[in-house]
């Protein structure tokens, strides 16, 4: 295999790019919505109960309607994945790795139309939307190349009169429930991992973006995916969901999304329930509270940038965004009228607009509980623009800014997964780190300055998984940036990086005399 590289992102500067993307577009929003069923065993299955998935830009259009599975349809996938885990744990790593190429072949081949069915079903702009395409196809490249060696032997010591060996094993059938807001990457990755190191799994997809979800089961499967390594059971996540977790045939739950579900399922999994022969392991990453710290010898042009589009890509949507800008005192009423000025110059509207900066939130529910906390940041913080509603279909709240807000304060503590940015003041960089670390989360953050001193100080102790110095806090590389954070933002498994696929294997120690 070649080296790994990063696919590039699409250049909607040149001829014709924009055109292929919106006639995509217009193409899915005119056909009428598919039903698309359950897959057990490779067998489609239709369920009496479906899921409705909607277009946050325009509610009033349904993308799809999805089989709701039940308990009966999450056992008989357990069947499935049972039986399917001899034939596919023993095949060589290379054969494995062979299916995840060819899913990424498919999905460059099936690039725009990707792209096209995220800014419809999730509401992402078409940049973000074929940005996320582009991460699951590096997940896939990535992955392939770092299970090989992995899966060959590992390096032992000898020691006399021994043949020694280390070798890595499948862990057996896991769990996979992926988040909506990279509805492609971030599933791709948890799944690919997960089934290129020897496992099967179940895929339980967000309810949000099934349609999504449904259609990478489709490249899988065209890729040569054998029947029952993956199953797609979308369903309740307090159903079928909690009765996965808890299942003593579930060897492991790869899980991603908020820190409330997330130590349930963790809470739930450490149980050993009756016939349960193992401890299951969790990997969970559940979300942040991200910070950039602006120091007083920065480029505040450059971190001003930096903040708007880590705080307002997606409309907040990632984990990874930037809902704390942390300034110190010297610079502080300089950088605000910035970020101001540039939040006002960002075009909200449906995702699929050519024109649009800032689409719509996921859905309803999503959209209730922004606004509630923008109601409470009015009490913690001075507003200084946003803080509304869009009139019209879809799902749009204005990026919103609250300057001189407390450290304690909700809306500097609680994800709130939304256009939401609370600026702090600091006198100094200690105090300003002193903040940054100050909550229950350890996800990204970022630092602008050019003292080195101050920024190797920053390097020591800032608390968080990933770290960026002068540049923005999203949009994390596949090779480049393992993902993952400290404290109540999860386990660090560092998706993306070699040793993710560590958490999908077991090792093995094997002595023989001679």
């Amino acid at each position: 295999m070649e080296p790994f590289r990063n696919e590039p992102l699409v250049d909607f500067t040149r001829p014709g790019a924009h055109e292929r993307f919106e006639a995509e577009v217009e193409a899915l929003r005119r056909r009428p919505p598919e039903h698309l069923p359950l897959v057990v065993g490779g067998r489609r299955v239709t369920t009496s109960e479906s899921l409705v998935s909607l277009n946050p830009s325009h509610p009033s259009e349904t993308v799809a309607t999805v089989a709701r599975a039940g308990i009966a349809e999450a056992e008989a996938a357990l069947d499935a994945a049972e039986r399917a885990l001899p034939a596919w744990s023993h095949l060589p790593a290379t054969a494995r790795a062979a299916v995840l190429l060819r899913a990424a072949g498919i999905m460059r081949r099936e690039r725009t139309r990707l792209s096209a069915l995220e800014c419809v079903e999730v509401g992402k702009p078409r940049g973000e939307a074929d940005a996320d395409v582009a991460e699951a196809i590096d997940f896939l490249e990535f992955y392939a190349r770092a299970v090989i060696p992995l899966s060959g032997p590992q390096e032992v010591h000898s020691a006399p009169q021994e043949l020694n060996e280390l070798r890595h094993l499948p862990l057996g059938v896991g769990l996979i429930l992926p988040p909506w807001n990279f509805p492609l990457a971030i599933l791709t990755g948890m799944a690919s991992a997960a089934i290129v190191t020897g496992n099967t799994v179940l895929l339980k997809p967000s309810s949000v973006t099934p349609a999504i979800g449904w259609r990478y089961v489709e490249i899988m499967e065209a890729a040569g995916l054998p029947p029952g390594v993956l199953n797609f059971v979308p369903g309740s996540g307090s159903e079928i969901g909690a009765h996965l977790v808890q299942s003593p045939r579930v060897r492991f739950i790869s899980f991603t999304g908020s820190r409330d579900v997330g130590l349930k399922i963790n809470e739930r999994a450490a149980r050993t329930p009756p016939g349960q022969r193992w401890i299951k392991r969790v990997v969970a990453e559940m979300g942040g509270k991200d910070a950039i710290v602006v120091l007083e010898d920065a480029d505040l042009t450059a971190a001003a940038e930096a903040i708007v589009v880590s705080a307002f890509g997606f409309s907040g949507q990632k984990c990874s965004a930037c809902s704390r800008a942390i300034v110190v005192e010297a610079v502080y009423d300089r950088l605000v009228p910035e970020l101001v000025r540039r939040t006002l110059n960002l075009v909200i509207g449906p995702a699929e607009a050519r024109s649009t900066d800032v689409g719509p939130v996921s859905d309803a529910a999503a959209m209730e509980k922004i606004l509630g906390y923008i109601d409470l940041g009015k009490g913690e913080g001075r507003l200084l623009c946003g803080g509304r509603r869009l009139d019209g279909e879809g799902y749009l709240v204005e990026p919103t800014i609250f300057a001189d807000v407390e450290p304690r304060a909700r809306i500097a503590q609680e994800e709130i997964f939304g256009p939401v940015l609370a600026v702090l003041r600091a006198r100094d960089l200690d105090e300003a780190l002193e903040i940054a670390n100050d909550t229950v989360y350890g996800l990204t953050g970022a630092v602008f300055g050019r003292s080195r001193p101050a920024l190797e100080h920053a390097r020591e102790r800032f608390h968080v998984g990933n770290l960026y110095i002068n540049r923005k806090c999203t949009g994390a590389l596949v090779g480049a940036h393992p993902f993952g954070g400290f404290n109540l933002s999860g386990t660090d498994a560092k998706a993306g990086g070699a040793d993710y696929l560590r958490a999908f294997v077991q090792a093995q120690s094997i002595a023989e005399r001679v």
